[in-house]
């Protein structure tokens, strides 16, 4: 098949190498002139993933696509999302790798591909493991099920293997919500917790994640899934973790344009946590640590948030 991956960041270039893999020919679009330049001379992204082979790769500027691909993917900042998918050329179908919502309109992202069909993929997928060819899995999520089982039987491997789910709406909150709770949970490793208080927030950031879902019309049993239980853990557990680096840096005393800075990489929860909580205020549910989030980027302390969270009056599980 024939992809093209806008988006030339750590995940994209992790993609890229995953589809070289299987034999698909791969288009990796830049926005700037001088990266993609270095790609096609060394072989190689000088700035992301380095150790991936991508000899073979046409690499091109986000302002020349090329048209008749066989699939789209999207690999980019939410924040840019809608306006490079309006800009995509034919009418591919697009496959998103993105982890987060709309931030102009609080949409789900798979909502900006206008008449295409569109899948999401979504799973823990922490990009420096995947390009060290170390295993995972994922999950295609697509109301296209034709589409889902022939991006399944392309990307699918012995190191990532692949699953397909039609819960669109499930998965593309998991892939959101779960950046958020990482800021906590980074928080958590910033203040020096214990890991007992880090898997509390974990399994009670679940539970916000599927109230959430659920109120949205999503499947109950993506939460426990690959895109939901498997992303959640990872991303607040792995060292590689953007948003739960942010989180640390911010308990240690960073802002959050600090953190970002230093991690010099897009942290999607920084810009999705008031995203979610505004959705779910017009959901009417109760996300307390979304809303605790929001509240430390809005210069409260974290140990007045701890202290708040864990005076809440006790009630069921």
């Amino acid at each position: 098949m024939k992809f093209t991956i806008v988006g030339a960041g750590s995940w994209g270039t992790a993609f890229a190498g995953i589809l070289l893999e299987r034999g698909h020919e791969v288009t990796l679009a830049a926005r700037d002139p001088e990266q993609v330049e270095a790609i096609r001379a060394t072989g190689r992204n000088p700035r992301y993933a380095r150790t991936v082979d991508l000899r073979g790769v046409d690499a091109v500027t986000t302002d020349a696509l090329p048209a008749g691909e066989d699939v789209n993917v999207l690999a980019v900042p939410s924040k840019a999302f809608a306006e490079v998918a309006a800009a995509l050329p034919g009418d591919a179908p697009v496959l998103s790798l993105t982890k987060g919502l709309d931030p102009a309109t609080g949409d789900r992202l798979s909502l900006h591909v206008g008449d295409r069909p569109v899948a999401v993929l979504s799973g823990p997928n922490i990009a420096d493991e995947i390009v060290r060819g170390l295993p995972t899995a994922a999950v295609v999520a697509s109301e296209d099920g034709f589409l889902a089982g022939q991006l399944q039987h392309a990307i699918n491997s012995m190191a990532f293997r692949v699953y397909v789910n039609a819960d669109v709406v499930g998965v593309e909150l998991c892939a959101a919500a779960k950046n958020v709770i990482a800021l906590a949970a980074g928080g958590v490793d910033g203040l020096g917790l214990g890991d007992n208080a880090k898997a509390a927030l974990i399994t009670r950031g679940l539970a916000e994640m599927a109230r959430l879902g659920e109120a949205a019309g999503a499947r109950p049993e993506t939460f426990a899934g690959l895109a939901g239980m498997g992303d959640l853990i990872v991303t607040c557990e792995s060292p590689h973790g953007r948003n739960r680096h942010a989180g640390e840096l911010i308990a240690q005393g960073r802002t959050a344009d600090e953190a970002a800075a230093e991690i010099g990489q897009t942290v999607e929860g920084l810009t999705t946590a008031p995203v979610l909580r505004d959705l779910s205020h017009r959901l009417g549910v109760e996300l307390p640590i979304t809303e605790g989030v929001c509240a430390v980027l809005s210069g409260q302390s974290l140990p007045e948030l701890m202290s708040r969270l864990m005076g809440r009056q006790p009630t069921e599980e």
